[in-house]
């Protein structure tokens, strides 16, 4: 009888010191972690709700003060149902080409609302960029397929107003994940694809097969198992459906160029990786960039994470022509 149980690697206790050779910054972002509270149980919506606003206005002030010097010009606009915050950040060049369609991470379940425009603002000024952040529906109230067709909604919208050789879709986290899946869905609809696709540690695996999720955990200072999430998001669907876990997806067929990013004490290392080698296995012109000690925030405002910036500008450019 063959043994089911897979084999193991014992790994003793030890303390992970926090390389020297990192700026301040990025060494201020390596220290504990706020201890997360317990996941409600997956048919208790009201605790979900609960969760979802006591962890958004906890998030608020520290993004309030990050995006305190920020400018930029913001319009919201309705896009067939969906509220989105266009974003024109200050400084942009008037002959400046191109929309970036900023999918906002927050594990599928947070940073709705005020949180989305100003992480969209952030986006629009990091990047240098016109935005489109699309503040889409999320569970427990609005579970898959609500926020991916919401990004659908959006983008069907932006495509009247640029052409799709004009857009770049870009998403961090679970925003990754929207946007990935975006990219399947509306090549299975016949919708033109865009110029480039940004990647930033995406959640694109949601039954959390990867390495990572392994040797990381504990080590990624601000990053857990979603399972329950993922659950609550999947609303009973398959999670290894390419929608939900689009890392299983055809990546062939006209794919955009993409960039990825990620950090080597990230929970999703494996999640950007194993995407990256799919990609390249499929022909895609993709590039990967990995932060040594980066955890899944990656290091805002810290030269690391200025260098990782700077690459995605680079590639946006190049994209765009």
């Amino acid at each position: 009888m063959t043994d089911a149980t897979p084999p193991m690697q014992h790994v003793p206790a030890r303390d992970i010191p926090i390389p020297a050779f990192l700026s301040d910054i990025a060494r201020a972002y390596l220290g504990p972690g706020m201890p997360s509270p317990p996941y409600p149980p997956i048919e208790d919506k009201a605790a979900w709700r609960a969760l979802v606003s006591a962890t958004d206005e906890a998030v608020l002030p520290f993004l309030s003060g990050m995006m305190a010097h920020f400018q930029a010009e913001v319009e919201t606009r309705d896009a067939d149902g969906v509220r989105v915050y266009d974003i024109q950040p200050q400084g942009l060049a008037s002959d400046s080409r191109g929309v970036v369609l900023d999918l906002h991470g927050g594990g599928l379940i947070m940073c709705g609302g005020e949180l989305c425009r100003m992480m969209g603002i952030g986006s629009a000024a990091r990047l240098q960029r016109r935005v489109w952040a699309v503040d889409y529906r999320m569970p427990p109230d609005h579970p898959y397929p609500a926020p991916l067709d919401d990004c659908i909604s959006t983008y069907r919208a932006l495509l009247s107003v640029v052409p799709a050789t004009d857009i770049i879709v870009s998403g961090g986290s679970a925003g990754g994940n929207l946007a990935a899946a975006l990219i399947l869905r509306a090549r299975d609809e016949g919708l033109p694809l865009p110029a480039g696709l940004v990647l930033a540690t995406p959640e694109i695996d949601l039954t959390e097969s990867g390495d990572s999720f392994h040797t990381n955990n504990g080590v990624d200072p601000g990053l857990r198992s979603l399972m329950p999430v993922n659950l609550l998001y999947a609303d009973g669907h398959d999670l290894n459906h390419p929608y939900l876990s689009p890392l299983f997806g055809d990546l062939t067929k006209g794919w955009p160029r993409t960039i990825l990013t990620t950090g080597t004490r990230d929970l999703y290392l494996s999640n950007t990786v194993r995407m990256h080698r799919a990609l390249r296995a499929a022909g895609v012109s993709a590039e990967l960039h990995v932060t040594e000690a980066g955890p899944h925030t990656g290091f805002p405002g810290a030269p690391e994470g200025l260098a990782i910036d700077e690459e995605v500008r680079r590639f946006i450019a190049e994209c765009l022509g």
